[in-house]
Parts: C-alpha cells; structure tokens; sequence
C-alpha cells in the first residue's frame, strides 16, 4: 500500500489542481475555473492541502473561513475581504481517478478538521452536490435546506454543517504539529 502525505498547496500544484478540478466538475457544468480556485487559495492558504504519494498528485482541498450559513459562488472569484469568523468552509475536494476507493477524502478531512480546531475554527460547513448529502450526513454534517445557495451550484446542491467538537486529549496535537499549522 502507498504511503500518502498531506501538505499545503503550493503554486507548482496549480496544473493538477485545476486538471483534476475540470475533470471532476466540468460534466455536470460545476467547474469553477483556475482564477476562482487560485482565489480560495489565496483567502486562505493555511487550509488548502495536497495529498500525494511517491508517484505523485493525488488530490486536494480547498477550504476558507467563510461566515456561517454562506458560501462561495462559484461563478466569482473571492474578494480579498472574506471575514475569518468561526466557520471553516471545505469548499471543494477531489480525489484523482488513480487514487480513489482509498478513503483518502476522509483522510483529507480528518486533517482539515484537526486544522480547523487547533485555528479555533468551531464550525465546518460545505456544500453536497450531486446527491452526495448522503454521504456528508453520515460524516456528521447536517443539511439546511433552508438556506438559499448560489445559482453556479444549480437546483440540487444542499448546504451543510457540522459543529467541531474540541478536540479530546488524544487528539491534541503536540507542539511541534501546532507550530506548523
């Protein structure tokens, strides 16, 4: 079994990010476009994560403090003024072709919740698309389908929430994990 590793997006990482992006989205008319996911990374580079393996790419996420029950739009870019606020958005994650049926999107969030909580995010929200609800209510988040989403998502997508517990005693990080965050 591969090793994976999960690290921060870095500007080298822009070609597969936008390639995997296209590919996961541009079907079902979701694709948001290389300025609109340059601009999430730039709102907040301390949550956006590559995972790879020694052969490479392997996916990614996107995540940005946005208000609660608000979301990007994925026909604009994002301003330089989104609010920190205590909400952490996982805005998009894509697992490349070669690496799914891993569990390597849990993986990814497990790692953007243990970020979110030592940021003292309290928070995570997203939005299911595609009829995915399904899979983010057994993770724990909460549909509110009363709140009303951008038309770039289309009449289907579901906005979702779930509180971040603090983490417990075995999960907080050492100091030498919290420095790097």
């Amino acid at each position: 079994m591969s090793e994976y590793h999960i690290r921060l997006l870095r500007e080298g990482d822009w070609p597969d990010v936008i390639a995997a992006e296209e590919r996961a989205y541009a079907p079902s008319g979701l694709s948001e476009g290389g300025a609109a996911l340059r601009s999430r990374h730039h709102a907040s580079p301390s949550t956006c994560f590559v995972l790879e393996d020694a052969d490479g790419f392997c996916g990614y996420l996107l995540a940005l403090p946005y208000p609660l029950f608000h979301c990007p739009d994925l026909s604009r870019a994002e301003s330089d003024g989104v609010e920190r606020g205590s909400n952490l958005h996982a805005h998009d994650l894509v697992i490349a072709e070669r690496a799914r049926g891993r569990g390597l999107a849990d993986r990814l969030l497990r790692h953007l919740e243990e970020t979110g909580r030592a940021a003292g995010f309290r928070t995570l929200s997203l939005v299911a698309v595609r009829g995915s609800q399904v899979l983010w209510s057994r993770l724990g988040y909460r549909a509110r389908p009363e709140i009303g989403l951008p038309a770039s998502y289309g009449t289907e997508a579901v906005y979702m929430a779930k509180p971040l517990a603090p983490p417990s005693a075995d999960t907080v990080p050492s100091p030498s994990r919290a420095e790097v965050g």
